[in-house]
């Protein structure tokens, strides 16, 4: 199975790369050397992996993966995990990955318009 990845780049110098597709030996490779690649000519920039449209991950190409992560992080901690799926958070564990020290919290801020309007309020309703 073939996988793509599509690196975008935002207005403060994050990368995001979107993973579409499988995951297994052959396209695991390239993708250690395009992220070890990117962490050594952006090394202030925060790289997340967006793992949306990963559909596959080959048992050759997960072990590869996870060492390519923690490797990464531990000279800069800068590779961040978004969108995993409840069956990659168990493939991680049988790695002894933890993947949630990777993970993006989606919800850090709590800067939405609903809790903006309600919570500027004084007092909330209660039963």
């Amino acid at each position: 199975m073939t996988m793509k990845a599509r690196v975008t780049t935002d207005a403060t110098g994050n990368i995001t790369v979107l993973m579409e597709g499988g995951m297994d030996y052959e396209n695991i490779v390239p993708l250690r050397q395009e992220l070890a690649g990117l962490t050594g000519q952006y090394p202030s920039a925060q790289i997340t992996l967006d793992l949306t449209s990963l559909k596959f991950v080959g048992s050759s190409g997960i072990g590869i993966f996870v060492d390519t992560i923690k490797s990464l992080n531990d000279r800069r901690d800068q590779i961040r995990l978004s969108n995993v799926s409840s069956e990659f958070f168990k493939v991680f564990k049988l790695y002894n990955f933890n993947a949630m020290e990777v993970l993006i919290n989606e919800f850090d801020s709590d800067e939405t318009e609903v809790s903006n309007y309600f919570g500027q309020k004084g007092r909330t309703f209660q039963n």
